[in-house]
C-alpha cells in the first residue's frame, strides 16, 4: 500500500472511479489540506508535500515507516467529511470526526515519541527584565 498513489487510493475509497476526474481538484484540495495538517505536527516531509496529479505516492509522504499507516485513514476520513460528508445523520458526521481527532491524537503522540520539543520557552537572559512604561508617561505628558 505504501507504493499506492495518494490520489487514486482516496479516489477509491471515496467510491470515484479513477478514470474519472470530475472531482479531482476537489478532492485534491482536501487531500493537501489533511497532508497539511499532519505535516504541522511532524507527520511527513519536512518541506511538506503537495500533490497535483496521481504521482505522489503514500511512501513520499510516510517514507517506509508502517506505524504512520494511520495517516492514510486520518487523510481519507478527512477528505470525506469535506467532500462528501454523511447526510444521514448528526452521528454519522460526529462518529467519523470523532475517528478524526483519535487518529490526529495518536499520529502526534507517535511524533512526540520520536522527536518530542519542550513547550516551555527558553530563558533569554538579555529579556529577562521587563522594563513597563506607564502610558502617561508617553502620551499623557505630550513626550510622543
Amino acid at each position: 500500500m505504501a507504493s499506492a498513489s495518494i490520489l487514486t487510493s482516496t479516489k477509491k475509497v471515496l467510491g470515484v472511479a479513477e478514470a474519472n476526474t470530475d472531482f479531482d481538484v476537489d478532492i485534491l484540495m482536501h487531500i493537501n489540506s489533511a497532508l497539511a495538517t499532519l505535516n504541522q505536527i511532524g507527520i511527513g516531509p519536512d518541506a511538506g508535500l503537495m500533490i497535483e496529479d496521481d504521482s505522489k505516492t503514500w511512501e513520499d509522504f510516510l517514507g517506509a515507516d508502517p506505524r504512520l499507516n494511520l495517516a492514510q485513514q486520518y487523510v481519507y476520513l478527512r477528505t470525506r467529511v469535506l467532500f462528501d460528508p454523511p447526510t444521514s445523520s448528526w452521528h454519522a458526521i460526529n462518529s467519523i470526526n470523532s475517528m478524526i481527532d483519535e487518529l490526529y491524537w495518536r499520529l502526534s503522540i507517535k511524533r512526540e515519541g520520536e522527536s518530542w520539543t519542550d513547550p516551555t520557552p527558553a530563558v533569554v537572559p538579555e529579556l529577562e527584565t521587563l522594563i513597563v512604561v506607564p502610558v502617561n508617561d508617553l502620551w499623557g505628558s505630550g513626550g510622543i
